[in-house]
């Protein structure tokens, strides 16, 4: 029962999902009919798109419909000018440009590279102090010669 359960929701939410991401679909229009759709209060919004030239606007209209107009950019001013008579809303697109990028800071490899050579200057520190201490045990003369045995007269 619990797993019709889940089923049942998992298949909701699949479906309410894929019903709510809509495609819009562009169709081509020539910019006389828009400027007549603009003239009689059809269009809902307008989308400029300047780059790359020549640009497009896209057009979204009061009934649903959506419509691409390719359009030179020099002409961007006066279709501005009829979408405020007309009532529409506008937006000039603008490219979004990449950040320059930052320059790359090693500083990891800095710090590894700082404890790799710490530790080769203690590692070589102890040898030498062992070597030294071990060389110096060394030196103390020769070994002293085995006690007598005890004699037997004692007098």
């Amino acid at each position: 029962m619990l797993l019709g359960t889940f089923l049942t929701l998992a298949t909701a939410a699949t479906a309410a999902t894929a019903s709510g991401a809509t495609v819009i679909h562009f169709q081509p229009e020539g910019l006389p009919l828009l400027q007549a759709q603009l003239g009689h209060r059809e269009v809902h919004a307008l989308t400029f798109h300047p780059t790359p030239a020549p640009g497009h606007i896209h057009v979204s209209m009061n009934d649903g419909r959506h419509f691409t107009v390719i359009y030179n950019v020099s002409e961007e001013a006066r279709l501005i000018a009829l979408a405020r008579a007309g009532g529409a809303r506008y937006v000039v697109a603008t490219v979004k440009r990449k950040a320059a990028a930052k320059p790359v800071h090693h500083t990891l490899r800095y710090i590894a590279g700082g404890i790799v050579v710490v530790v080769i200057l203690v590692v070589a520190a102890v040898l030498l102090v062992d070597r030294r201490r071990k060389l110096n045990e060394g030196d103390k003369g020769p070994p002293a010669p085995p006690p007598a045995p005890p004699s037997g007269d004692s007098t």
